[in-house]
């Protein structure tokens, strides 16, 4: 398995990251892909790369949160010179986020619009953050026409139309723990998407799936993902598990 999306480089993992990461492994993670946010997790993320290079891949981003009025722009520049000086697996985790805050909706748009230029320039998928702001994203990303422009929706929770909406557009979707919940609801049409536009994730250390929901989320917990995927879909753990591999290797380019 690959966990498509995990802040490993977290706080809440510092007393015990290599057993986090042990934990996985033995569960059947092999990589592990980590969003970046903003400058001031840039280094424990590339540190957490370096520690692990053959089961760590950093993106490089401006996670929607962290535009700010004040350092936005300083903080694109330097996702830019970033990319100019080594190679990412993806550019994420990008987007916009209106739960938190609608005022700064035409600055997302921005630094979102900069960050698919860089994906294009670089030929790299995008990891979007779409909290609260489905259509906003669809219509940014609606402005680009490349066959090149390809990614993940991370976190999908939408609805059954929208799901089909991010597939049409040649996406993927992230599934985490939130298909194991209760109130979910994605878990009562994904078995209509084709396994083919899947990928797993967890979000750690955000929302834990079943039976772990509320407590720190870790990347072990990608197989009870995986394991639910294959109830919804009344086939085999190994069959969920082939395909969404074979996903995350085609669009970030995993060897």
């Amino acid at each position: 398995m690959i966990d498509t999306h995990t802040h490993l480089y977290s706080a809440e993992f510092d007393n015990d990251i290599d057993k986090v990461v042990e934990r996985a492994v033995e569960q059947g993670v092999e990589r592990f892909l980590l969003p970046a946010i903003d400058s001031t997790t840039h280094e424990a993320m590339l540190s957490l790369e370096q520690r692990y290079p053959l089961r760590i891949y950093a993106m490089m981003g401006l996670h929607p949160c962290s535009v700010k009025y004040d350092n936005w722009e300083q903080e694109i520049a330097l996702v830019q010179q970033y990319l100019s000086k080594r190679s990412f697996c993806a550019i994420g985790e990008i987007g916009i986020d209106l739960y938190w805050d609608t005022d700064t909706l035409e600055i997302q748009k921005k630094a979102f619009a900069n960050q698919i230029e860089f994906a294009l320039d670089y030929d790299l998928p995008i990891v979007i953050h779409s909290r609260e702001s489905f259509r906003e994203v669809v219509n940014v990303l609606n402005e680009y026409s490349s066959p090149k422009l390809r990614g993940v929706f991370h976190c999908f929770s939408g609805t059954l139309g929208q799901a089909q909406e991010a597939i049409s557009l040649g996406f993927y979707l992230g599934i985490g723990g939130v298909v194991t919940f209760k109130n979910g609801k994605i878990d009562q049409f994904i078995n209509e998407l084709p396994i083919e536009r899947l990928l797993l994730e967890t979000d750690a250390p955000y929302l834990a799936p079943v039976p772990f929901r509320g407590k720190r989320n870790e990347s072990a917990y990608v197989k009870l993902v995986a394991e639910k995927l294959a109830t919804l879909y009344d086939t085999d753990l190994e069959k969920i598990v082939s395909i969404t591999t074979a996903n995350a290797k085609r669009l970030f380019n995993l060897k």
